[in-house]
């Protein structure tokens, strides 16, 4: 019998709201018991003297590249940059080749991650074949082969016509239908935030109403059909106030933010490091504020990395003829406890609810929670631990990201997935 004790911690429940002292038991993969002094028996002890015992991390938006793409990403390497990240679980985009909008690619993905045994992976479909915002995906067929979620991530639904009957069938089936908010007839060729800092640069802009357009659209859309919606990567002070909105009124919608776009402001686009040309871009710092006051206020639900590898290759190119994306996995705990945690603007409750319970909820997983009988997924975190962020050390094949160098506090230092020590930074084991 496989058995686990992680001893000494001090455990946070987002579910209950709060911290406090306990050992953890894990035997085949689940949690047989929670409490003080539980006492090892015939086990391995892993002694976190205590340090933070979270539930496993959960990212609601990656994309892993594979079928496809794997010479920027595949599902291996996403899961080995999940778990150093400190994540047990992912929901992986449908923006692969062919695009995940059919029974066999989800089936395909679902295999994939099981043959890897690192993190549990979970499809998100395309809402339309092909991602090309036309004609409809089978969304039961979807659902039952296992998409946990609908979204062409990476393309909006230009059609309000398509996007409309597209929520229909989503809140028939049971699904979220996950939106990338952009007026492409608005962001048509730009490469950053339009703004002050592209004039200077001389870089095509993306206006911040090519985000907002699209949130104000989608939002109607939800109340008009009831469907679930859940609005990726959300950069702007407009958005959040839309968002805001609608919750106030009961609108079935939620909402993510990345990293960073709590982080950068698009002054960090001035030395041309195509790193941080992401979409949506970096904006600025009235729209940083706003996202931190929209975290705190409970506005925005979920932070999520949008991790989106790419070759050394694309991005080592002028900057508009880059790819959009920056890899977020290895580096979205550190930034988090630094940019929220540290400063207050989160509390280490609150920081792990928008990392844990609240993706689970949205896409409808029984993740998230440490409690007798659940699967034991668990992320150990040291929040006095600081490193410099080195690519040449990230288990990810991409090393598209802006944060190289920078000094970060409060790090994954464990990984447990299904009561496997899947990381282990430098933790003693005594068997």
């Amino acid at each position: 019998m496989h058995k686990l004790l992680v001893k000494g911690g001090q455990v946070i429940d987002p579910w209950a709201g709060k911290i406090f002292t306990a050992d953890v038991l894990i035997v085949e993969g689940k949690i047989a018991a929670v409490g003080r002094g539980l006492e090892p028996g015939e086990c391995a002890v892993l002694n976190v003297n205590g340090k933070l015992v979270a539930p496993g991390l959960i990212d609601m938006h990656v994309h892993f590249r594979e079928p496809g793409f794997e010479a920027k990403e595949t599902i291996a390497t996403g899961s080995q940059a999940a778990v150093r990240g400190g994540f047990t679980a992912v929901a992986c985009m449908p923006n692969t080749d062919p695009v995940a909008d059919n029974r066999s690619v989800i089936s395909y993905i679902k295999a994939r991650a099981k043959e890897v045994g690192l993190v549990k992976v979970y499809p998100v479909g395309a809402l339309t074949r092909g991602s090309r915002g036309e004609e409809l995906t089978e969304m039961a067929d979807l659902k039952e082969a296992g998409a946990v979620a609908l979204s062409d991530d990476g393309r909006p639904v230009a059609s309000a016509a398509v996007m409309r009957r597209a929520m229909q069938y989503a809140r028939m089936v049971g699904l979220p239908v996950i939106s990338h908010c952009e007026e492409p007839a608005l962001s048509a060729g730009g490469v950053m935030h339009e703004g002050y800092m592209s004039t200077v640069l001389g870089l095509p802009g993306i206006p911040a109403a090519a985000e907002e357009i699209m949130v104000a659209r989608d939002i109607i859309l939800s109340e008009y059909t009831g469907c679930h919606l859940h609005i990726a990567h959300v950069s702007t002070a407009g958005s959040v106030r839309l968002l805001r909105d609608a919750k106030a009124r009961g609108i079935p919608v939620t909402a993510e933010v990345t990293p960073h776009h709590f982080t950068l402001t698009d002054r960090a686009v001035a030395d041309y490091d195509t790193s941080t040309k992401v979409n949506p871009p970096l904006r600025t710092e009235e729209d940083v504020a706003a996202l931190k006051e929209a975290l705190a206020d409970g506005t925005i639900d979920v932070i999520a990395t949008d991790h989106a590898p790419h070759t050394l290759e694309e991005k080592d190119v002028e900057y508009p003829l880059a790819p959009f994306g920056l890899v977020g996995l290895e580096t979205a705990l550190g930034l988090v406890w630094t940019e929220l945690v540290i400063p207050g603007v989160l509390s280490p409750v609150e920081a792990i609810r928008k990392l844990t319970v609240n993706p689970a909820r949205i896409l409808g997983l029984e993740e998230g929670v440490l409690r007798v009988g659940a699967d034991a997924d668990i992320t150990i975190i040291d929040p006095e631990l600081t490193e410099v962020v080195d690519p040449d050390t990230f288990a990810s094949k991409g090393r598209n990201t802006p944060f190289a160098g920078r000094r970060l506090k409060g790090l994954p230092v464990a990984t447990i997935a299904r009561g496997r020590l899947v990381y282990n930074r430098n933790l003693a084991v005594i068997a």
